[in-house]
C-alpha cells in the first residue's frame, strides 16, 4: 500500500488561552498572542508551597506562569454514556482526548456513531501526569481508578465509546509522544491494520510535579516565558494541550469525497541511543532523522517552506536542534530556505501533545498561506550563522507562497526518552478555494 499515501482529513485542538477549536487556535497564532497564565487555583495544588519551596538552595525558582487548559475540568459524561461517579475518577486526559477525538471526526464530516464495528484505529500520545488519589487509598473513587488513570485506557476508552474495531494504542515517548502516535498510525494504515485512524496527543497536568523536577534541573525559564531559538532563551515553560487528527489512505479519502488537508510524505522516528546523558539530545541522531525524512519524502530542502521545530527554549536543546537543522534543511540558498518557528513561544511546552499542536499549526498556516511569527526572537540565537544558512527564523507573519501548487512543511518532536520524530507533509494550495 506504499503507492497509496496516507492523508489527513480532519483535526481538532485544545490549547491554553481558551482555545477550543482550530478557529480559536489560528486567531491566537495570527494575533501573535502568548497564552500563558498564572497557575490555576481550582486544582487543589499547594501553590504557595510550590512557588516558595522552589527558592531553596539547589532549585531554580518556579515562576507563576504556565499554559493551562481552561476547559480541562469541563466534561459532559452523559453525552458519552459515562456515569458521573466514573467520570470524576477519570484522568482529565481521558476526558479531553475523548472530546477532541469526537470533534476531529466531526471536522472530517464523519458521524462518530457510524464507526462502530469498523476497522478504525486509535493512537494517542500521552504520559502519566499523576492524577487522583493513590489506588491503595479507600475512597469514593475506588473501583474506577484502575481504568480512570491508566494510560492505555486513554486510547481504549475512545475505542470503547465509539465501538472502534481497529487497534487502540497509547504511546508514551515523553515529549515526542504525539508524533510517535502519528508514526504508528501511518504505519498501521500502510500495512492494512486499519482503514481509518485517529491519531494525536494529549497533556493535562494532574500535579505540578514537572515544574518541581525541572526547577531542580535548572531547566525552567528565568521569567516564565518561552523563547525558542532566541539569544535570550533560558529554559522552557510547561503547558497543556491536545490535538487529534483523522487519517485515511488517499484512495479511500477520494472515494469518500473527503476534504484532504494534507498528505504525509514521510513519517520517521529514531533514538538518540547512548548520548552524553539519558535526557540529553543528540545532534547526530537528529541529523540522521532529517536526512532520512527528506529522502523518504522525495523532496529537496528548497521545496520546504515551513519548519515547525521542537524549540523548547532550553539552551542545550535549541543549540543541538539548530545545529542539526542547519546541517540539513539549511543547505539551500542562504536566506531563502524554510521558515523555522515553534508554537511553544505562544502556548508553552505541551509535553506529550507538543507534536500535535505543532502539526495543527502547520496545517492552519498552509490553509491561510501565512507562516505565523515565533514570539520573543528579537535577537536570534547565536548558535548558528543565520546569514550563511538557508534557514530563516519566522520572526514575523510571513506570506507562504506555494511551490508547484503545494505547500510543504516538516514538524519535529524530540522526547527526553531519546525518541525523535519527524513528519513531512504537503498541502494543496487553497487559494482558488478561498477566492471562490
Amino acid at each position: 500500500m506504499t503507492d497509496d499515501p496516507v492523508v489527513i482529513v480532519g483535526m481538532a485542538v485544545e490549547a491554553p488561552g481558551g482555545v477550543d477549536d482550530t478557529d480559536d487556535y489560528w486567531a491566537l497564532l495570527a494575533e501573535q498572542r502568548e497564552a500563558l497564565s498564572p497557575f490555576p487555583d481550582d486544582r487543589g495544588w499547594p501553590l504557595r508551597a510550590l512557588l516558595d519551596g522552589s527558592r531553596r538552595d539547589g532549585f531554580k525558582p518556579i515562576r507563576n506562569l504556565g499554559g493551562f487548559l481552561t476547559g480541562a475540568a469541563h466534561f459532559d459524561p452523559e453525552f458519552f454514556g459515562i456515569s458521573p461517579r466514573e467520570a470524576v475518577a477519570m484522568d482529565p486526559q481521558q476526558r479531553v482526548a475523548l472530546r477532541v477525538a469526537w470533534r476531529a471526526l466531526e471536522s472530517a464530516l464523519i458521524n462518530p456513531d457510524d464507526l462502530a464495528g469498523h476497522d478504525v484505529g486509535c493512537y494517542v500520545g500521552a504520559s502519566d501526569m499523576r492524577y487522583g488519589p493513590a489506588m491503595d487509598e479507600f475512597s469514593h473513587h475506588s473501583g474506577h481508578l484502575i481504568t480512570g488513570t491508566s494510560l492505555g485506557v486513554i486510547s481504549g476508552r475512545i475505542a470503547y465509546t465509539l465501538g472502534l474495531a481497529g487497534p487502540a494504542m497509547t504511546v508514551d515517548t515523553s515529549c515526542s509522544s504525539a508524533l510517535s502516535a502519528m508514526h504508528v498510525a501511518v504505519q498501521a494504515l500502510r500495512s492494512g491494520d486499519c482503514d481509518l485512524a485517529l491519531a494525536g496527543g494529549v497533556c493535562v497536568m494532574g500535579s505540578p510535579g514537572y515544574f518541581v523536577e525541572f526547577a531542580k534541573q535548572h531547566a525552567l525559564s528565568d521569567d516564565g516565558h518561552c523563547r525558542p531559538y532566541s539569544a535570550h532563551a533560558s529554559g522552557t515553560v510547561w503547558a497543556e494541550g491536545a490535538g487529534m487528527f483523522v487519517l485515511q489512505r488517499r484512495s479511500a479519502a477520494l472515494r469518500d469525497r473527503r476534504r484532504i488537508l494534507a498528505e504525509v510524505l514521510a513519517s520517521c522516528a529514531n533514538s538518540d541511543g547512548r548520548s552524553v546523558g539519558l535526557t540529553a539530545p543528540s545532534g547526530q541522531a537528529q541529523t540522521r532523522l532529517f536526512e532520512r525524512a527528506l529522502a523518504t519524502a522525495g523532496v529537496d530542502v528548497d521545496d520546504i517552506g515551513m519548519l515547525e521545530g521542537h524549540g523548547t527554549g532550553t539552551r542545550l536543546g535549541d543549540r543541538t536542534e539548530l545545529t542539526a537543522l542547519a546541517a540539513t534543511y539549511g543547505t539551500g540558498t542562504p536566506g531563502q530556505g524554510p521558515l523555522l518557528g515553534s508554537v511553544k513561544s505562544n502556548v508553552g511546552h505541551t509535553q506529550a501533545a507538543a507534536g500535535a499542536l505543532g502539526l495543527a499549526k502547520v496545517l492552519l498556516a498552509a490553509e491561510h498561506a501565512v507562516v505565523p511569527a515565533t514570539l520573543h526572537v528579537d535577537e536570534p540565537s547565536h548558535e548558528i550563522d543565520w546569514e550563511k544558512t538557508g534557514l530563516r527564523l519566522a520572526a514575523k507573519m510571513t506570506p507562504w507562497q506555494p511551490v508547484a501548487g503545494r505547500r510543504t512543511a516538516a514538524v519535529s518532536a524530540f522526547g527526553m526518552s531519546g525518541t525523535n520524530t519527524h513528519l513531512v507533509v504537503t498541502m494543496p494550495d487553497r487559494a482558488q478555494d478561498r477566492a471562490a
